[in-house]
C-alpha cells in the first residue's frame, strides 16, 4: 500500500502558522517516505464555508511549496455516502436522536447529583439524557434527518468487545510521534474510558447532515490514508475515530499528533489570529523558507 498523509482544512477562515506546521509536516513525511500528500477540503459546514477561503487555501498552500494530485476532495460532495453510514448504524440500534441544547446539556451536567461537569473532546460529557428516552424498538423505525443524532458508546462498546465487563479493551491505535502526556507507541483504551471520558458523541447535527467524526473516518478510508498527521487537540478524539472505524469495517491509520503552534501568551492559534495569517506573510514579502523557519521546521 502506498504511503499516504493528507491535509484537511474548513474553508472557514485564513491558514495560519499553526496551518502550515501540520500541512508541512504531513508533505515532508509523505515526501521522505516516496508516498503521496493529498488535499481534502472539510466544508460540511455550509453555513461557515466560503469558496473564497477555500481558493485563498489553494493559494497559500501552493506559496509555501506544497503540490497534491487533483481532484480535491470536498466532504460537502460525500453527503451521500456520510448518510448510508448514517442509515446502517441507525439499522443497528446504535444512535439515538438528542434534542437537548447546549443550555440543557451544561444544566443537566450540573445538577447537584451529577457534580462537576466532566468535558471530553467534544466539550461537556453528555448527560445521557435523550438516551433514556431512546426505545430500541426506533430503530426499525426510518431514521430521523432533521434532528441531531448521537452514538450510544456503551452500546457501541458491547458491540465491539461482545461484553459488558468495563475493563473490556475496546481498541488501539500507533502514536509515532508523543501525545499531549508524552505518549508514543500503542494507545490502547477500554469500555470505561470511553464511556466516562468521552460519552455519546453526535454523529449527525441538524445544519449538516453528518459531523466531523464520521466524515473523517470515512474520508480517510475513501482516500486510503495510511498515516494522519494532525495536532495533539485531536488526541483524545482519536479514541472516537478509532471506534467508528471499528464499527463500519475501515482500516485505523497509523497517528502522528504533533505539538501545537502557539503564540507568546501560549495560546493555541485559531482562525481568527489574522495576523498570524499565511496570507499576511506573503503579502508582507516572507519566503516559503521563512515560513518554515517560524514554526521550526
Amino acid at each position: 500500500m502506498i504511503f499516504r498523509t493528507r491535509f484537511a482544512p474548513s474553508p472557514s477562515g485564513p491558514l495560519h502558522l499553526g496551518h502550515a506546521y501540520s500541512a508541512l509536516l504531513a508533505h515532508d513525511l509523505a515526501v521522505a517516505e516516496n508516498g503521496q500528500f493529498l488535499l481534502r477540503i472539510e466544508d460540511i459546514d455550509r453555513a461557515r464555508s466560503r469558496s473564497s477561503w477555500e481558493d485563498q487555501i489553494y493559494r497559500d498552500l501552493r506559496w509555501i511549496g506544497l503540490k497534491w494530485p487533483e481532484p480535491v476532495m470536498r466532504q460537502s460532495e460525500r453527503l451521500d455516502v456520510y448518510t448510508t453510514a448514517l442509515d446502517g448504524l441507525w439499522a443497528r440500534g446504535l444512535l439515538y436522536p438528542c434534542t437537548c441544547n447546549r443550555k440543557d446539556i451544561a444544566s443537566a451536567a450540573s445538577a447537584p447529583q451529577e457534580g462537576r461537569p466532566l468535558h471530553g473532546p467534544d466539550g461537556i460529557i453528555y448527560p445521557g439524557t435523550c438516551r433514556e428516552k431512546f426505545r430500541p424498538s426506533a430503530a426499525d423505525e426510518p431514521r430521523p434527518k432533521d434532528i441531531p443524532l448521537r452514538l450510544n458508546m456503551a452500546a457501541a462498546c458491547r458491540v465491539l468487545s461482545g461484553s459488558d465487563d468495563p475493563c473490556a479493551q475496546i481498541g488501539s491505535f500507533l502514536e509515532t510521534s508523543a501525545g499531549p502526556n508524552g505518549e508514543t507507541g500503542s494507545i490502547a483504551f477500554t469500555m470505561k474510558e470511553l464511556t466516562n471520558t468521552i460519552g455519546d458523541v453526535v454523529l449527525s447535527r441538524r445544519d449538516m447532515g453528518t459531523s466531523y467524526h464520521l466524515s473523517v473516518v470515512l474520508d480517510d478510508a475513501a482516500q486510503q490514508i495510511t498515516h494522519v498527521v494532525r495536532g495533539q487537540d485531536l488526541f483524545e478524539a482519536t479514541r472516537i475515530h478509532v471506534v467508528l472505524q471499528r464499527l463500519l469495517g475501515l482500516p485505523t491509520p497509523t497517528y502522528r499528533h504533533h505539538r501545537l503552534i502557539r503564540d507568546e501568551a501560549g495560546k493555541r492559534l485559531a482562525k481568527r489570529d489574522d495576523a498570524r495569517a499565511l496570507s499576511k506573510y506573503r503579502a508582507e514579502g516572507a519566503t516559503a523558507e521563512d515560513i518554515r523557519a517560524l514554526v521550526g521546521l
